[in-house]
């Protein structure tokens, strides 16, 4: 669940994985407890912090400075992302692809907390190889690092484009999504 963090700059944090590690000594096992937290303010923005510490709240208190210091800005389009990507890294792959409104977010627990930290609402995904929380956490922000939106490669290329499949679902989503009737079914 996501935890307000700044009531100013919006900011909401999601512990994405807290870990535990132990090394044995002389008297026992000593514990040290590492965390993933995601932070995002729902309108384009996210950073990835991990960090570790002797305690839970200390290590989730550190990694949330350490997701405030490697905040990014994302492109969206309207709800979902403006194309279909596929980030990498380690040996895990995350593809992501855009929805029409409606949809909602299809996801794994760590693509879509990070996902809902950058405020898409529509989307699709697909995890492939490993499913480590890390790995996957850090394939779908290098996703979504590499987004650009059709105005951008218009500029790059001197060019224009014609409206995307995205727009048209966009466009289908927006003017089909009438409300209802008080009484009316469905399925007519």
């Amino acid at each position: 669940m996501a935890e307000m963090m700044e009531e100013k700059s919006g900011l909401e944090s999601t512990t994405i994985g807290v870990f535990r590690s132990a090394a044995t000594v002389a008297g026992g096992r000593r514990f040290s407890f590492g965390s993933m937290v995601v932070m995002g303010d729902r309108h384009g923005t996210v950073g990835l912090g991990y960090a570790k510490a002797n305690q839970v709240p200390q290590a989730i208190e550190k990694a949330e400075k350490d997701a405030k210091k490697n905040l990014k800005r994302v492109t969206l389009h309207g709800g979902t992302i403006p194309h279909e990507v596929e980030g990498t890294f380690g040996a895990s792959k995350v593809r992501l692809i855009p929805a029409s409104p409606g949809t909602g977010v299809v996801a794994g627990g760590t693509v879509r907390a990070v996902l809902e930290a950058v405020g898409v609402t529509d989307c699709l995904t697909k995890c492939y190889g490993s499913t480590n929380k890390r790995n996957v956490a850090k394939a779908t922000i290098e996703g979504l690092r590499m987004l650009r939106n059709a105005e951008h490669f218009s500029r790059a290329r001197a060019v224009r484009i014609e409206k995307t499949k995205v727009d048209d679902m966009l466009g289908r989503g927006g003017s089909s999504a009438k409300p209802m009737a008080k009484g009316e079914d469905a399925g007519t």
